[in-house]
């Protein structure tokens, strides 16, 4: 089977990608038996399973327990979100190797300061370049696999201005990086504008109630961009649909109707039970 990494720069080669974003095992299996070619693994969202804020709580260990459960429960290449690299350039040499071998097939490192914030939110302190840098050429120099793919991430966006993020990048690009993710762009003037700046491919994250305006995949598609992600969209609507669902039960007393009626059946089948079955039987034979 050809591997995740392979797959993910064949797709890059033939156009773009867009990956959704998933917290958890379920939410990848989702995304992918939805057809889509790739799952984002959100850091985000993993915070938020694991019951805590986007602030750089979780330790890199802890991240990848819920990496390896999503690259063991689906086929399509799985692109994480790997945070600052967790300390120094030896911490990101050893985030890389972890992130690796458990078969993840991209991962981005960002320039804020640990502990960091979600992009989308204020006062993020961001590093001296000399380091952010030092972390990129770790990442290139630590990974054994040369289709790995690694993304350098700006955040200098909302405090050194659009120019200072877009350098970063450039620069994070002549370190080593295969990608730029300039994140949080403010306006549709800045989004356009990314791809004929940055010298490489770039990526692009999309949040709803977030800095970044929204753009359909097709524009940013035409746009240039060759990986988009949509990291909040999992959370977002798992939050509003199942508050939504336990206020009516609380206040009816009646288990309400969701979204989309699905018996529990449907429910394991999400999950894999017709490929249980059928190994059961296979081994019972």
């Amino acid at each position: 089977m050809t591997k995740p990494t392979r797959v993910l720069r064949d797709l890059l080669a033939k156009g773009s990608v867009i990956a959704p974003g998933a917290y958890d095992a379920l939410t990848a299996m989702l995304v992918e038996r939805t057809g889509f070619p790739a799952v984002y693994m959100t850091g985000a969202g993993v915070s938020a399973a694991w019951g805590l804020p986007d602030y750089g709580l979780l330790s890199m260990s802890e991240i990848t327990l819920t990496l390896e459960r999503i690259t063991r429960s689906v086929q399509v290449p799985v692109i994480a979100d790997a945070d600052t690299g967790y300390g120094n350039e030896l911490n990101v040499v050893r985030t890389v190797q972890e992130f690796e071998v458990r078969g993840c097939a991209a991962l981005h490192i960002e320039d804020q300061m640990f502990p960091k914030k979600c992009g989308h939110l204020e006062q993020k302190e961001i590093a001296p370049l000399e380091d952010y840098l030092r972390k990129i050429a770790a990442a290139a120099y630590a990974r054994k696999d040369p289709d790995f793919l690694l993304i350098a991430r700006s955040d200098a966006r909302a405090k050194l201005g659009f120019e200072e993020a877009v350098r970063r990048v450039n620069a994070a690009l002549d370190a080593g990086a295969d990608v730029g993710f300039v994140e949080a762009p403010e306006t549709m003037e800045e989004i356009e504008a990314i791809p004929k700046l940055v010298n490489g491919p770039c990526m692009i994250n999309i949040v709803r109630g977030g800095k970044t305006p929204l753009a359909p995949y097709q524009r940013l598609q035409e746009l240039g961009y060759k990986i988009v992600i949509t990291p909040g969209m999992a959370l977002m609507t798992v939050i509003t649909a199942y508050e939504n669902a336990l206020e009516r039960l609380r206040d009816t007393g009646s288990i309400p109707v969701p979204l989309t009626e699905i018996s529990i059946v449907q429910v394991l089948e999400r999950v894999g039970i017709d490929a249980w079955d059928e190994t059961r039987r296979k081994v019972s034979a």
